[in-house]
């Protein structure tokens, strides 16, 4: 699911939260952004829309994350533009699924990095612990260790963020209900709750135990490899996904970015999480009303706007359609795609997303 929102922490600078999350294959994201004023146009034309043909610089590091007296290393990106004025810091984070990485966000950081408007962006896209090119160690992967990462790297002292200037969706709103972080606006793109297994074959005690498991064939050491080929590492089963709904266009699904995502389910470690996610585990509710209640739960404290697609799958349709005039729900709007919008039409988005700023947040001059 996806969503979007500004942080900003006490007594620390302003910082944008982009990040998202999916079921595998499933791309659901979350953008976090900050009130400020952002040029926009009045009216969105998308057939003029295009994304910046210019790159943003782009700087790569790796932070370390604490967690039970172990160390994680964590990857991340900075796309930044050169300018007199102090940066304000985006956070991007890719959907939750077996192939997320930080290249989902890519074309939309440099998008809004290389605006000429009132604001000097720097936006900093992050891999979640278990995904993408960070470290991913054999451990418990659930919806409370992800929250816990998120908050630790928005928060920590000595974090990337330190410096001034679709289930991750609902992870960041579960964050946001407690007081953990403190967004100022909130963007949910193609925004779902569940894994895939859970949604499909429900979670009474005998799917419950037939997904332990699972996870625990998954993570095993010699047949856990042999089960997530067949199911995940493979990209016949890849290309399949993405044409069928994670994309709208099946034009748009390249070779480039199935060898992408392939490479990813090659990495060591690369079935621990996805374990996880596939049978639930990762799931920050149980059911549509709690998911609901999390954008119940900022009705009049943080403006959220909903972006539905066009294509998305029946079961992820009504999902995003449960929100459209949802108590906390500011604004809803669809636009084309499926369940990656932000990667399939990055421009949309981001218009999108300026558009809601400047209605809430004030016009540029």
């Amino acid at each position: 699911m996806a969503l979007s929102a500004t942080f900003m922490p006490p007594s620390s600078p302003k910082l944008n939260l982009y990040s998202k999350i999916r079921r595998p294959f499933y791309p659901h994201s979350v953008r976090l952004l900050k009130p400020v004023k952002i040029w926009a146009s009045t009216t969105l034309d998308y057939s003029n829309v295009s994304t910046n043909d210019k790159s943003s610089p782009l700087k790569t590091s790796n932070w370390q994350w604490k967690f039970k007296d172990n160390f994680i290393n964590i990857y991340y990106e900075e796309h930044v533009k050169e300018s007199p004025e102090p940066p304000q810091n985006i956070l991007m984070m890719p959907t939750i699924s077996d192939v997320s990485m930080v290249e989902e966000w890519r074309l939309v950081a440099g998008d809004i990095v290389q605006r000429n408007g009132n604001t000097n962006w720097r936006a900093t896209i992050v891999d979640w612990p278990g995904l993408g090119y960070s470290d991913r160690p054999k451990m418990d992967y659930n919806a409370d260790v992800l929250e816990k990462f998120l908050v630790d790297f928005i928060n920590s002292p000595n974090g990337p963020m330190k410096q001034p200037g679709g289930h991750a969706a609902t992870i960041v709103a579960r964050a946001a209900k407690k007081g953990l972080v403190k967004p100022k606006a909130i963007a949910a793109v193609a925004p779902t709750w569940a894994g895939p297994l859970p949604i499909v074959f429900g979670r009474d005690s005998n799917m419950e135990t037939r997904y332990g498991l699972l996870r625990g064939t998954l993570k095993a050491p010699a047949v856990g490899w042999m089960m997530y080929n067949m199911l995940v590492s493979n990209e016949n089963a890849i290309q399949s996904q993405y044409k069928s709904h994670v994309y709208a266009n099946p034009d748009n699904v390249t070779p480039g970015i199935v060898e992408s995502r392939y490479a990813l389910t090659k990495r060591k470690g690369a079935r621990y999480l996805p374990a996880a996610f596939l049978t639930g585990q990762l799931d920050p509710v149980t059911s549509r009303e709690e998911f609901l209640e999390l954008f119940a739960a900022l009705e009049g404290k943080t403006p959220v706007l909903v972006v539905s697609t066009k294509g998305s799958p029946k079961r992820s349709k009504a999902e995003m359609e449960a929100l459209k005039g949802a108590k906390g729900v500011s604004k809803f709007v669809e636009v084309p795609g499926a369940l990656l919008p932000q990667e399939e039409y990055p421009a949309l988005v981001a218009e999108e997303l300026y558009q809601f700023l400047q209605e809430y947040f004030g016009t540029v001059a």
